[in-house]
């Protein structure tokens, strides 16, 4: 993944990102920053760990966390819709997932469920079934997965 081509597609474009992060801790966040000039694409990153900060920061429901969990596509889709409501993107990524050690036979270690906000359009989410790669792993993977849903939607 080119991540200075998704950023000059998206200058190019006039667009602006959004990351709204949680087993990912703002890695997507910090790639995207990692490239010089990216201010003029990147608004804002969430780090959203904890189920307040999800509620407090980008507006999740208590009741889809009630009813779904954390790790859910639609938590997911909450905080993609949260972080374009509360930035000035016209396009977001969302992760939530259970990068390990650790998991249940219900949310196994390595799912990870991504959200897809842009501006004017329908939400989308996915769950992806990384596996139990180990944490470093997981993180890495939901990383750059996130930042090719971007790249896509660009």
């Amino acid at each position: 993944m080119n991540v200075a081509d998704l950023l000059d597609r998206a200058k190019a474009q006039g667009v602006m990102i959004a990351t709204a992060e949680s087993c990912t801790g703002g890695m997507v966040a910090a790639a995207l920053t990692d490239i010089p000039g990216s201010s003029a694409v990147v608004d804002r990153g969430f780090v959203t760990y904890t189920n307040e900060a999800k509620q407090q920061m980008l507006g999740v429901s208590a009741d889809t966390l009630d009813a779904h969990g954390a790790v859910s596509e639609e938590v997911a889709h909450e905080m993609a819709d949260g972080a374009l409501k509360n930035s000035g993107a016209q396009l977001t990524v969302s992760i939530t997932g259970i990068a390990g050690p650790g998991g249940s036979e219900f949310k196994p270690e390595g799912r990870v469920c991504f959200g897809l906000a842009v501006e004017g359009l329908q939400t989308v989410t996915e769950t992806i079934e990384f596996g139990a790669l180990g944490r470093d792993k997981v993180r890495l993977a939901a990383r750059d997965h996130a930042l090719e849903l971007l790249s896509r939607n660009l």
